[in-house]
C-alpha cells in the first residue's frame, strides 16, 4: 500500500528518498515521480512503477545550485544565466553529467537534463532530502501525465512507496527542455518558457528536427506519450465543416470557445483562456476515460507561447 502524506510529513517523505524509496510529489508542471539520483534501486523502482522504456531519459530536480555540480561537469555561462533569470520554474536544462549519475538515470548518455521547481511542496523537499531527486511524471508510462493526487494514486497506488497528498500543479504541461549540449542549443520539448523568452538568451537557438528525435537527450520524445483510452481529436473551430459525430457515440469536448455545431456531449469543459486549457486539459482526458468517452474533441489553439507547448501534447495524445 502507498502510504499517503501530507505537507507535513515531508520528514518521512525525504527519509524514503534518502532509503532508495520512491515518492511521488507536486511540483508547479506536473507530479514527478521521484527516486534520488544517486540509488540505483531508486531509479530502477521508478522505471518498474511506471513501466517505462529503459530508453527514456530523467529528469534531475536540485534544490540548490550546489547541488548542480554534484551532478554536471562543465556548466556553461549561458547554462548559469538561464537558471538566474528563468529558475525556479518550468525549464530543463540538458549539461555534461558527472560520472557520480549512474547511466540508468540518462539512458546511457554522457548529458543530464536538471531542473529546479519553483513548487513550494517540491522545494522543501529537495532540501529536506538533501539530495538530487530524478523523476519523471508521475503516472503510467504512455499515459496523461497526473496534476492531481488522486490521479496519481489511480495509476501507481501499490506501485510506490508514498505520495505526498496535496495540490498546486498550476501549469498543467511539462517543463520546457533545452539542449545546451548541442551547438547550436536546441528546444527539445516545447513547455510554458517559449522559444521568444529562451531565445533572448540564446540568439541561435534551434528546434529539434523531427528525425532526431530518436537520438535526442530528452524524456517525451521517443515513445507513446500522454495518451488517454478515449481517441484524441484536434479541431480547428473557425474550419469548415465541422467534423461529424456518429450517434452511438460518447464524446467530449475541450477549448476555450463553445464547440458550436460539433454536436451533443457527454462532457464539455471551457477555459477562460489558454493557461486555463493546459492546466486542466490532461486532467480531463482523464475524467473521459472514467466516464467511457470514446472520442474526445479538443480545440486547436495559435502556436504562440504555452500555446505552442499545448499543441503539441495534443498532437501526441491524438497520434495512433
Amino acid at each position: 500500500m502507498t502510504e499517503r502524506l501530507t505537507a507535513r510529513q515531508l520528514d518521512r517523505a525525504a527519509d524514503l528518498l534518502r532509503g532508495g524509496g520512491v515518492v511521488a510529489f507536486p511540483t508547479e508542471t506536473v507530479f514527478g515521480l521521484g527516486g534520488s539520483c544517486f540509488s540505483e534501486k531508486g531509479i530502477e523502482s521508478i522505471f518498474h512503477a511506471k513501466g517505462r522504456p529503459s530508453d527514456n531519459p530523467l529528469i534531475v530536480h536540485l534544490a540548490e545550485m550546489e547541488q548542480l555540480h554534484q551532478v554536471c561537469n562543465t556548466v556553461p555561462e549561458i547554462a548559469y544565466r538561464l537558471i538566474e533569470a528563468l529558475t525556479p520554474g518550468p525549464l530543463t536544462i540538458v549539461l555534461e553529467k558527472n560520472k557520480s549519475v549512474p547511466h540508468s538515470v540518462t539512458a546511457g548518455l554522457e548529458s543530464v537534463a536538471v531542473r529546479f521547481p519553483s513548487h513550494p511542496i517540491a522545494q522543501q523537499l529537495l532540501r529536506l532530502a538533501d539530495i538530487p531527486i530524478a523523476a519523471p511524471s508521475a503516472n503510467r508510462s504512455g499515459g496523461p501525465s497526473g496534476t492531481t493526487w488522486q490521479s496519481v494514486l489511480e495509476d501507481l497506488d501499490g506501485r510506490i512507496d508514498a505520495i505526498v497528498c496535496e495540490e498546486g500543479c498550476q501549469v498543467g504541461v511539462e517543463s520546457t527542455v533545452v539542449d545546451l549540449q548541442s551547438n547550436p542549443p536546441r528546444i527539445l520539448r516545447l513547455g510554458s518558457i517559449s522559444y521568444v523568452q529562451l531565445s533572448k538568451f540564446i540568439p541561435n537557438l534551434q528546434f529539434v528536427e523531427e528525425g532526431d528525435k530518436g537520438k535526442v537527450n530528452s524524456p517525451g520524445l521517443r515513445h507513446r506519450h500522454y495518451q488517454p483510452r478515449s481517441r484524441v481529436q484536434i479541431v480547428d473551430l473557425n474550419s469548415s465543416p465541422s467534423p461529424s459525430i456518429p450517434s452511438q457515440e460518447k464524446v467530449a469536448y475541450i477549448g476555450i470557445d463553445p464547440p458550436g455545431t460539433l454536436g451533443q456531449f457527454a462532457m464539455q469543459c471551457l477555459c477562460k483562456d489558454v493557461e486555463e486549457y493546459a492546466a486542466r486539459m490532461y486532467e480531463f482526458m482523464r475524467e473521459a476515460d472514467r466516464n467511457g468517452i470514446s472520442q474526445l474533441y479538443c480545440q486547436s489553439v495559435p502556436l504562440d507561447g504555452l500555446g505552442a507547448a499545448l499543441m503539441d501534447r495534443l498532437r501526441r495524445a491524438s497520434q495512433e
